[in-house]
């Protein structure tokens, strides 16, 4: 029971990661970005780079990764998002598109072979007689503090003040002097420097491989839409979900079948309640 409750608690926090940068770019500027498992790549691949090329220690290549997978995601929003971003179709094929040129861009410069992102903490620490990596706890401790940050930046801040503005009525804030164009860049860059950060942290005990970004993006989806769209507090509730049952499906039946359950949740949330647990607009 203590190994679910650990290992379900890292695996809801790679899934928080990830899905409060994919609602907040969506909360604010309504975007859905099927880009944003690529930004979680890019950090892994980035990390691997300046480590095992570059040979820059981790955790100085860390803050080097989420700023450069930051500025490239506030550049995809300028160039490529923000001139067509009054049809939702365009921007769903865009980003679908720079998924693609990222995966194959990741396959033409370091091939299909798996790589290895070095670890922060290489130790194993017994935890109630469950042996844990280090590197779990680590990525645990880091997603509550990035989150806890966020949330705090947001609430607390001037430019939190305006993002919420924006994220509740984008015309009335801009009557009110805000410039719109470029709250969304850096929401953008914080959604793509949190992904980017996931990777970093899970690199190291999962798959990095150039198609690794389409699973992040499922999982983000589908917490999204089980906590509600644009909500972060629905979606750190329904990464906690997720990550839990996928955990016991793990345990209880087999690994393999634990893709199945953030697909069935999502299908379920769609028929059962379309808006999501947290329903409507609870953004933030």
């Amino acid at each position: 029971m203590l190994e679910i409750v650990i290992f379900g608690a890292v695996t809801s926090a790679i899934y928080a990661m990830l899905a409060v940068g994919f609602t907040l770019i969506f909360g604010v500027a309504r975007i859905l970005n099927l880009a944003h498992g690529s930004f979680y790549a890019l950090g892994a691949y980035g990390a691997y780079v300046l480590t095992s090329i570059a040979g820059l220690p981790l955790v100085v290549a860390t803050p080097l990764v989420v700023l450069g997978v930051a500025l490239f995601g506030m550049g995809v929003e300028r160039v490529l998002i923000r001139p067509m971003r009054k049809s939702q179709l365009a921007v769903l094929m865009i980003s679908l598109a720079v998924a693609l040129v990222v995966e194959q861009a990741l396959f033409l410069i370091f091939g299909s072979e798996y790589r290895n992102v070095p670890s922060f903490v290489d130790t194993k620490l017994n935890i109630g007689g469950v042996d844990v990596a280090g590197q779990r706890l680590l990525t645990l401790v880091v997603a509550v503090a990035a989150i806890g940050a966020l949330y705090t930046f947001i609430q607390r801040t001037r430019l939190g003040s305006a993002i919420l503005a924006i994220s509740q009525d984008p015309e009335a804030a801009q009557y009110m002097g805000i410039p719109s164009d470029r709250i969304f860049g850096v929401v953008m860059a914080i959604s793509a420097g949190l992904a980017a950060l996931a990777g970093i942290m899970a690199g190291p005990f999962l798959s990095v491989q150039p198609s690794m970004h389409l699973l992040p993006i499922v999982k983000a989806f589908a917490i999204v839409v089980v906590g509600g769209l644009g909500s972060i507090p629905g979606s750190i509730v329904a990464a906690l979900m997720l990550g839990y049952a996928e955990t016991l499906v793990a345990y209880g039946i087999s690994t393999s079948w634990t893709e199945i359950v953030s697909v069935a949740a999502t299908l379920l949330m769609l028929v059962l309640r379309p808006a999501g647990f947290f329903g409507k607009r609870a953004a933030f």
